[in-house]
């Protein structure tokens, strides 16, 4: 059954969702969704500590059949359309994290473009902004 979620909650299963796209969280992607919550400004007032139990939680939700789904459906629901663009980002900066975009990510943030509403091009500028940023010497 679906319950609803708080935006920090919603953001949160976004980066979880697609850091288990592929079966397994790396330390990397875990590094990433940590650094995100501590220091980025849509992240203040977020009660830290909560951050496992949330992870923990959506975790759990992945396990079910239509886990993925339920999982989209309550983000969507939680989030308006301005932090849907940002839960694209921060979705799109943890499958970046590893340094390589395996087909089971990509699959994901395309459903994650999709049933959250993202424009074509934004989602393209989104994705660019995460090249760029995610670049290696």
């Amino acid at each position: 059954m679906q319950r609803p979620i708080d935006q920090h909650t919603a953001l949160i299963f976004t980066m979880v969702l697609i850091s288990a796209a592929e079966g397994e969280m790396t330390d990397a992607e875990l590094e990433t969704i940590g650094r995100q919550v501590r220091y980025l400004p849509v992240f203040r007032g977020f009660d830290h500590q909560r951050l496992t139990e949330l992870g923990r939680d959506c975790a759990e939700l992945l396990r079910d059949d239509d886990g993925l789904d339920v999982a989209c459906d309550m983000i969507a629901e939680a989030l308006s359309q301005p932090l849907r663009e940002t839960a694209y980002a921060l979705a799109c900066d943890v499958a970046a994290a590893d340094g390589a975009l395996a087909s089971a990510e990509l699959e994901v943030l395309g459903l994650l473009r999709r049933r959250l509403n993202v424009d074509r091009l934004v989602a393209a500028a989104i994705e660019r902004a995460t090249y760029a940023r995610h670049a290696i010497l």
